[in-house]
């Protein structure tokens, strides 16, 4: 499954993103990861979850996030949550490009029974009318 957390800059959205995540710790038996462009949230998420810096490991674009996230199923077959934070930042703003990106990690999800959430910093009218069954509005 896939939920895109969708809002303008200032409207909540790693706040939520930091909320969910350590949920997720607390009530999961699996492992929970969050990707995130700088090391922000050191100090907000659990030391429980693993924080991944896309920086450190070059990642940009639609298709090296999607490779990353495949590599980290593949690796893992614990992990229940993924969470990504900043995804225009880390892959630019494409909405066709989101798109394909939303279709294939609904393919991944479903195929290694993990959440995965993607912070998406836009208006609600931005996006394709398709990609909003997956949406939760800030």
């Amino acid at each position: 499954m896939v939920t895109l957390l969708i809002g303008n800059k200032g409207s909540g959205k790693t706040k939520k993103l930091i909320s969910l995540a350590n949920e997720a710790v607390a009530t999961t038996a699996g492992n929970v990861v969050v990707i995130e462009k700088g090391a922000k949230l050191t100090y907000d998420v659990t030391h429980k979850a693993r924080l991944i810096d896309t920086d450190q490991y070059k990642i940009s674009g639609y298709d090296v996030l999607y490779g990353f996230i495949s590599g980290i199923c593949a690796g893992n077959y614990d992990v229940t949550n993924i969470f990504v934070d900043s995804t225009f930042k880390i892959c630019g703003k494409d909405m066709d490009a989101l798109k394909e990106l939303v279709n294939k990690l609904s393919a991944l999800a479903d195929n290694a029974d993990t959440k995965i959430t993607l912070l998406i910093s836009a208006d609600e009218s931005e996006l394709p009318t398709d990609m909003k069954a997956n949406l939760e509005k800030m």
